[in-house]
């Protein structure tokens, strides 16, 4: 018994350091872009108006720490529309694409699930400024209050320390994620040692949508553990790209616990919105996994 739990620390440490160069290079020049980048990003969503949706999918599919926070900022302000907020929700990658990266996935996987996001993220937000802008008439709320510190203060609280230099942030950043893999990989390969990971890959596949369902409640998690569970478990063969894709599409960061916060007073919006995030990445996956694309 003690030499299966020693094999899984071992494994689960082996696994994790070969990644950390990688990891750090990454966030480096995520770092710089952000900081260069951050303002820009912001005042071109916010200056988009009806074509919000097309621009925050786009947008939103660069990896920026915050930018969902940020997203949910302007929403809450009345500065972007709801579909707007909903498509750099789901076309947003958190921690995807440094993990992708850090594994040596193939460069065309990587841009096919960056591609599809950002269409996904695309079509559902402007689907949603048509049924709730358009069909339910609901006007855009303009608020004169400033939304900005308390997004910081969150993105501060989940490691994304704008004001640090770039050196600094990339190595918060990396230790931070290297803790979550070597959590969850020692978790998930005790598991697997007990269970065996073909029996967990049959039960998450063996009964439709349920992986969808699952992985989307993952996805909800208001923290980038949930993009790393995710991505991990994908990577390791135990789900596939269907439930991959709706935990990652739902999968927003901090800006649903930014949507929150900021847009307390309309309780029921919020959680009608977050409804509707679920859903779209449900919906999505489940297509994916019944046409059998892989990426």
């Amino acid at each position: 018994m003690w030499e299966a739990i020693w094999d899984v620390v071992l494994d689960a440490g082996i696994d994790t350091l070969k990644l950390i160069p990688y990891l750090f290079i990454t966030y480096l020049v995520m770092e710089w872009f952000e900081h260069r980048m951050e303002h820009k990003s912001q005042n071109v969503v916010q200056k988009a108006g009806r074509l919000g949706p097309l621009v925050g999918g786009v947008v939103g599919v660069v990896p920026q720490c915050g930018f969902s926070a940020v997203a949910s900022s302007l929403f809450a302000g009345g500065m972007v529309t709801a579909g707007t907020m909903i498509a750099v929700f789901l076309s947003n990658s958190d921690e995807m694409l440094p993990i992708l990266i850090s594994e040596k996935v193939d460069v065309g996987t990587m841009l096919k699930i960056l591609a599809v996001k950002a269409v996904i993220g695309i079509l559902f937000g402007f689907l949603l400024d048509f049924i709730y802008h358009g069909m339910l008439k609901r006007p855009q709320r303009y608020k004169n209050i400033e939304n900005q510190h308390p997004v910081h203060d969150i993105c501060d609280e989940k490691h994304c320390k704008h004001g640090d230099s770039i050196f600094k942030a990339a190595i918060i950043h990396t230790l931070t994620i290297t803790v979550f893999i070597f959590v969850f990989s020692l978790i998930l390969g005790g598991i697997i040692e007990a269970i065996g990971e073909e029996t967990i890959a049959s039960m998450v596949s063996s009964i439709p949508v349920v992986g969808e369902l699952i992985a989307g409640l993952i996805g909800l998690i208001p923290n980038c553990a949930a993009s790393v569970v995710i991505t991990e478990l994908y990577l390791d063969g135990v789900i596939g790209a269907g439930p991959m894709m709706s935990g990652l599409l739902v999968g927003a960061g901090v800006g649903i616990l930014v949507l929150c916060r900021l847009n307390r007073g309309h309780l029921r919006q919020s959680i009608m919105l977050i409804a509707y995030l679920y859903f779209v990445g449900v919906f999505v996956g489940s297509v994916i996994d019944a046409l059998g694309i892989v990426f």
